[in-house]
């Protein structure tokens, strides 16, 4: 894509999918019923344990809180990473910069022409680690955010991109299956405004400041309807690809290998998913990225189990983050709590998995959606899935009351979001504890605030949903040092 002289935006691989006691692994016949769900504080993974030692930080944006385009800043939580080398430690504080990517707008009434855009939001972390508990104002004395700027995305020919629902699709440009900078086939709002529709809910960022040049994915993915044309609406389900609104909402980065790894929210079509899916087998695609000049090249394949409720529908992956060769941390929840379905919610998790001893499918028959992997939710016989182990529980009781919050009734300011879609890692510096790492992770408020204002226009969403951030102490023994420094520029 061309570069805006204001946002070096290279495209990201999400425009593609509309839209964030010790455990044990997963047998084939498993699913996490929610209201059994213990809070634990370790994992067993690949035979490292792993620690989740708390909450120490909480913070949070007004619902109404207006950007400096104008418009109230919700959505930001659907992606953020840590602004390389603002990361910084000063006795027993942090400070340091989130950049964060809002979703595609306030929808509910329907899609809205919002232009893609990216939030700076400066923090002070000062870590607590006491028992008693806080006051809901007090606690957010443990994180201090603050909003720095907005930078608008553009395309090419400096065009605005839009958040409305698409309904054609842009012909690829000449030899772009060989040229990086050159689009293949892309969504648009109609043929007479042809116009980029982008739902950014993933990113990574480069050291030069840039984030990563589009690619399309296996043809597996791709939605297309009963034709086999492709169709990137979220209005309705495609005949395959991937389910409206469950797409790449999960990025992260092996800077070491120059490894970009994306997953989708669930299963594809052809693999049972649907929008209360049965079906818990989602993908993770492991692309090099290594070589601004050539396309990004699918080196890896492999199947995800996901968590799913006491009901069995499948509790979609909004994010995931690259902890070590083969490990990965796993934002897997409901859609409950503060703006969701219901005020009580049972699943919100930091989960581990493991792709050591999965099957590689990339290049397989599998790629083609004609040949689903999980035919009726049940795994092919010659897939051997990732194990996926729960972690990190966003819900323990004791941990939100130490910082002011509670989960399920009453409904007010206090209560935990429902929709949190972001994680960063950040190094804890404390030589006594040298695997010990801190976890930053956001919540989208889907842009809900009775004093809204979007693309300059007032509106008011029936309710005020913050955009809440948390930070958990992790001991992660599994990082290769340095690695965590490196890939935020510290």
């Amino acid at each position: 894509m061309i570069l805006s002289s204001r946002f070096r935006f290279l495209g990201l691989f999400s425009l593609f999918f509309f839209s964030q006691a010790n455990a044990t692994a997963i047998p084939t016949d498993w699913q996490v019923e929610a209201r059994d769900v213990v809070p634990s504080t370790s994992a067993v993974l690949d035979g490292v344990t792993y620690i989740n030692k708390g909450i120490v930080g909480f913070g949070l944006i007004p619902s109404n809180f207006k950007e400096s385009t104008g418009d109230t800043i919700g959505g930001f939580g659907s992606a953020i990473a840590l602004k390389r080398g603002s990361f910084k430690a000063s006795g027993d504080k942090f400070t340091g910069t989130i950049l964060a990517r809002p979703d595609r707008g306030f929808n509910v009434d329907g899609t809205t022409d919002y232009q893609a855009r990216q939030h700076e939001i400066d923090f002070i972390l000062t870590p607590y680690t006491g028992s008693a508990n806080l006051s809901f104002q007090d606690a957010q004395q443990t994180l201090q955010v603050t909003y720095r700027n907005t930078v608008l995305s553009y395309e090419r020919l400096h065009k605005k991109t839009s958040g409305l629902d698409p309904t054609s699709v842009r012909a690829a440009q000449p030899l772009s299956n060989f040229i990086p900078f050159l689009d293949p086939e892309m969504p648009i709002i109609s043929k007479a405004d042809n116009r980029l529709v982008l739902d950014v809910e993933g990113l990574v960022a480069n050291k030069d400041g840039t984030f990563f040049k589009l690619s399309n994915p296996v043809d597996a993915l791709l939605p297309r309807d009963a034709s086999g044309a492709l169709n990137f609406t979220s209005a309705a389900n495609p005949a395959t690809g991937r389910s409206p609104n469950q797409g790449f909402e999960s990025l992260t980065f092996d800077e070491k290998t120059q490894t970009l790894y994306a997953m989708l929210q669930s299963a594809t079509i052809q693999d049972g998913g649907s929008s209360k899916s049965t079906s818990r087998f989602t993908r993770l695609f492991a692309y090099n990225v290594g070589n601004a000049i050539v396309k990004p090249r699918l080196v890896g394949e492999w199947v995800v189990p996901l968590p799913q409720s006491s009901k069995g529908n499948t509790l979609g992956c909004s994010e995931i983050h690259f902890v070590s060769p083969g490990v990965f941390l796993a934002l897997s929840r409901d859609g409950d709590g503060r703006g969701g379905g219901d005020d009580k919610s049972n699943y919100k998790q930091a989960d581990l998995f493991s792709i050591a001893g999965a099957t590689d499918i990339h290049g397989s028959k599998f790629d083609n959606p004609a040949n689903p992997i999980a035919v009726g939710g049940v795994l092919d016989s010659s897939i051997k899935a990732a194990t996926y182990v729960p972690f990190v529980n966003y819900l323990d009781p004791v941990q939100l009351a130490r910082f002011g919050i509670h989960n399920g009734k009453p409904n007010d300011q206090t209560l935990i979001d429902s929709k949190w879609e972001s994680l960063a890692l950040a190094p804890v510096n404390d030589p006594a504890f040298p695997d010990d790492y801190f976890l930053f992770t956001v919540s989208d408020n889907d842009f809900i605030s009775t004093q809204g204002i979007a693309d300059g226009v007032p509106f008011n969403g029936g309710l005020d949903v913050d955009n809440q951030f948390l930070v958990f102490r992790l001991t992660l023994p599994s990082v290769v040092k340095g690695s965590v420094e490196r890939s935020i520029g510290i």
